[in-house]
């Protein structure tokens, strides 16, 4: 009963245009600087798409400009990205120079994943890099977690990379780590508001010290680890493991960010 609610409450939903869509090319020149693909995240993915039959499948749900997955179709695994901003996934597509690379873009929404994509298709489903809170309300929160199960073969595994919003409280204001390359800084504030809802702010200085908006005021949701684990276990998930960065170093609650390997 609760998977039926949780549908009818996301089909239910008005989607008005995203004012931030507009502004979202201020950060594209320097998006791959700032959310670089480490040593370390690439050893993790190696080692957890090994263990199924190749080729792996995977699915990176807010695939941005499309990098890593790349990086993992050249490996030859088989790569679906999904996106809803056109200059991300114009960048995304604009990369794929071997036309017999098994990788594919969408514009999608995470709202429309089981709509359109294979169930019981993937090994692995990934939303990296904080994105995950963009699923800006609870119950649509939920919703995402029992579509990844849907979406994943029989001994799939979701991960998730985001900060640990027990270590950031909003109220009113949490500034979010700095991310930086040798030409840009990205600024990444939380508010919250009256109402209880938490909005996104960020900003990217360029090279010359100008700053540019990026996102204004985008409804999020920072999900915290316990409900990782509780939206987990409601979607039938078997088991969820947290560790604090990529090399799998024990969670202990105090580190700023967490990798979630969540097992069906």
């Amino acid at each position: 009963m609760l998977l039926v609610a949780i549908k009818l409450f996301a089909n239910s939903i008005f989607h008005p245009y995203n004012k931030n869509m507009e502004i979202i090319s201020n950060i594209l020149e320097y998006y791959d600087e700032l959310y670089s693909v480490s040593e370390e995240q690439k050893v993790f993915f190696r080692d957890l798409l090994h263990c199924y039959s190749q080729p792996a499948r995977l699915l990176r749900v807010g695939c941005g400009t499309g990098l890593f997955e790349h990086l993992l179709a050249r490996e030859g695994y088989d790569v679906t990205g999904i996106e809803d901003s056109n200059d991300f996934l114009r960048s995304a597509n604009l990369r794929r120079r071997n036309q017999l690379m098994s990788i594919r873009f969408f514009k999608m929404s995470y709202l429309d994943m089981t709509r359109f994509l294979g169930k019981g298709f993937y090994n692995v489903i990934s939303s990296l890099d904080n994105q995950i809170i963009k699923i800006h309300d609870k119950t649509l929160m939920r919703k995402f977690f029992f579509d990844c199960s849907q979406l994943l073969c029989a001994n799939g595994v979701l991960v998730l990379q985001l900060y640990n919003y027990n270590q950031f409280n909003a109220a009113p204001l949490a500034n979010l780590p700095e991310r930086k390359s040798l030409r840009s800084k990205l600024f990444t504030e939380l508010w919250s508001r009256d109402d209880g809802s938490v909005e996104l702010v960020q900003n990217v200085e360029t090279g010359s010290g100008k700053l540019l908006p990026v996102i204004e005021n985008e409804k999020v949701y920072p999900i915290l680890p316990q409900e990782i684990q509780q939206f987990s276990t409601e979607a039938s998930f078997s088991s969820v493991e947290f560790y604090s960065d990529y090399t799998k170093t024990p969670f202990s609650s105090t580190e700023k960010t967490l990798v979630a390997l969540i097992k069906k």
